[in-house]
């Protein structure tokens, strides 16, 4: 199987607005976030196992941060063998792959990014911060949809495709099928949380994208639609890295 270029997109963001109402009165305050680690290590653990070649992306290139929740023994079931496993892996991409110092994405040019086969966009409430508003990503993206090379995203990290209106002719997944973190489970992390946090499922909806949600996608299930698969939550990462990896593979 010949090597192929994946190109993976990270946020910089280590926190996101969470907003409050009292008494008429408005505040936002910032919520710890970054990278969903289940989101991102399944898939990325799946490419390297293929042989795939690895470029870490950001905004601006700043060294990415875990979600907390993402990294509590609830998140893995109380699998303390399989969570040291994901960040053993993190820890070997901050060693060996640039992990810790993302290439920023104005650096990467428009010839840079032929030679990429594929990107992904890995969850956690970090997108909601930097990605969706970045004209760079939008350029990013535009290439992957215009040459029809795969393209992944989980959880809120479809949040990152509405970077596409920034450009000419708006929105380009205007018309897709696609699965995220849906509107009702983000309404429980309010409730838990206290706030109130943007939607990505409203947003993608409000742009034109038909969102695909039920009880297989709550469960784990992926939609694929062109060259776009996308996932709802963490438990969506093993069947999206397995089914992008043949989509890069191919």
């Amino acid at each position: 199987m010949p090597t192929k270029k994946v190109l993976i997109i990270l946020s910089d963001a280590h926190s996101f607005p969470l907003k409050s109402t009292s008494s008429n009165t408005t505040t936002t305050t910032p919520q710890p976030t970054g990278f969903f680690l289940t989101e991102l290590a399944k898939p990325l653990s799946k490419l390297l196992s293929a042989g795939h070649e690895i470029t870490f992306a950001s905004p601006k290139g700043q060294e990415p941060a875990p979600d907390p929740l993402s990294e509590s023994l609830l998140a893995f079931a109380g699998n303390f063998y399989e969570r040291r496993r994901e960040n053993e892996l993190i820890e070997r991409m901050r060693r060996e792959n640039g992990f810790s110092s993302p290439r920023p994405f104005a650096s990467i040019s428009d010839d840079e990014l032929r030679t990429f086969a594929a990107v992904f966009i890995p969850g956690g409430h970090a997108p909601l911060t930097d990605l969706g508003s970045d004209k760079e990503l939008g350029r990013i993206l535009r290439y992957f949809h215009g040459e029809n090379k795969p393209t992944a995203a989980i959880c809120h990290g479809p949040f990152a495709l509405l970077s596409t209106r920034l450009g000419e002719g708006g929105f380009v997944y205007k018309g897709y099928e696609i699965t995220c973190w849906s509107d009702a489970e983000e309404k429980v992390m309010e409730m838990v949380l206290g706030g109130e946090i943007e939607k990505v499922e409203g947003e993608l909806r409000k742009e034109g994208a038909v969102m695909v949600e039920g009880a297989k996608e709550k469960m784990g299930g992926t939609t694929l639609c062109r060259e776009l698969l996308t996932g709802g939550n963490p438990l969506a990462a093993e069947e999206l890295g397995e089914r992008f990896v043949r989509m890069v593979s191919v």
